[in-house]
């Protein structure tokens, strides 16, 4: 049987959050089919930048769940229909993207969590033309080309040049949502989705003088939004960050619970690796940096992995670093995407490192693979 192939270059931080002036609870409800146990619905959102998550079991097409929001909040639902698990259902495609708002949302469906329609839902009908403006969620597009995975030989997944030619159509196509995003943004300043838009639009090393203008054209109550701050301190930690500049300091906790600082490691080259035990494009990297640390490190090259994963996952990225075989010294003060360093860094994607020169400069940044082996000889003189 074929795997999904990563296909994506990162794991992306994708749901975001929108706006609304009173704090307040909200319902989701509704009912599909007539499933009853074990068919289970996962569900999870995001409020003020923290992942919550509930799980409940059908009654004949039945559910409810409730919560708190102090703005409108993107969320996922995936429907375990046969009792095998989360992580099957996902595999097969059982999702389902919305939005959540104060009050009640409802979904309605006679068969499937695909075929669900919402009843009278403003964010959800208002969230849908903005899709239908992009060209569908990234996810549409990951699918549609694992699609192409799922139908290629053995031969052709082994093949170097024809697993790059998907990769970049893959990101061909994420340019050209990007390009509609940013149009979207330009046409529809009013909307709760242009901040959405335009966090979604742009990878770590965008061009501040381009898009910063476009951000402060947004209705000003959707940029004071969780997400519309957390895509103005982007903004700052691209001005502050880059090649040419300073590494900002930092001290975190290694697994252990000791405080490691950037700091320690001034008078050598670093690799700064933001990363994440559940992210499968990291841990598909990750061989790579355990060769480039094997040759370089007796001659003055170190890494610094901050990891992404959360205090439940704690398990998992020791689990990790051990299974993956890094030797060099790890990080995290286990808040996912809240991670301190990785919010000041302006990190909203990963895998994403930058090399570090011996006075604290940052002389490149999201070298993988032979890039990075490359960049590394051209330093050690191989």
């Amino acid at each position: 049987m074929k795997k999904i192939v990563y296909l994506s270059l990162c794991c992306v931080l994708a749901m975001s959050s929108c706006t609304n002036e009173n704090n307040d609870s909200f319902t989701l409800k509704g009912a599909i089919g007539d499933w009853d146990s074990p068919a289970t619905l996962y569900f999870s959102y995001w409020n003020d930048g923290s992942e919550v998550n509930d799980t409940t079991q059908l009654k004949n097409g039945k559910f409810s769940f409730t919560g708190d929001i102090g703005e409108p909040a993107a969320a996922r639902l995936i429907l375990d229909y046969t009792g095998e698990g989360m992580g099957q259902a996902a595999q097969a495609g059982h999702i389902r993207y919305l939005y959540l708002e104060n009050g009640v949302v409802e979904l309605q469906s006679a068969d499937s969590l695909q075929n669900a329609t919402f009843v009278k839902s403003p964010i959800n009908d208002a969230h849908q033309e903005y899709l239908r403006f992009i060209g569908g969620e990234i996810q549409d597009l990951a699918a549609r080309m694992n699609a192409k995975v799922m139908q290629a030989s053995p031969e052709q997944l082994n093949d170097s040049i024809f697993m790059d030619g998907l990769n970049r159509e893959y990101r061909q196509l994420l340019d050209e949502r990007a390009r509609k995003q940013q149009q979207y943004v330009r046409e529809h300043p009013d909307s709760y989705f242009s901040v959405v838009a335009i966090s979604e639009s742009v990878s770590s090393d965008f061009d501040v003088d381009e898009i910063e203008p476009l951000f402060l054209s947004i209705n000003e109550k959707h940029r004071a939004t969780y997400s519309g701050k957390a895509f103005a301190q982007r903004i700052e930690a691209a001005k502050m960050i880059g090649i040419g500049k300073k590494a900002p300091d930092f001290t975190q906790n290694d697994p252990e619970g000791n405080p490691v600082s950037l700091s320690d490691f001034a008078g050598k080259y670093v690799l700064l690796d933001f990363w994440a035990s559940w992210c499968g494009p990291c841990r598909q990297e990750n061989p790579n940096l355990v060769k480039a640390y094997a040759a370089y490190k007796d001659k003055g090259f170190e890494i610094l992995g901050v990891s992404l994963d959360n205090n439940d996952g704690k398990e998992a990225w020791i689990n990790a670093i051990e299974k993956d075989g890094l030797t060099w010294t790890q990080v995290s003060d286990l808040n996912a995407w809240n991670n301190e360093v990785a919010r000041f860094y302006g990190v909203r994607a990963v895998p994403q490192s930058y090399l570090i020169d011996p006075q604290g400069v940052i002389i490149a940044q999201n070298l993988r693979g032979e890039a990075l082996e490359a960049k590394l000889a051209e330093i050690f003189g191989e």
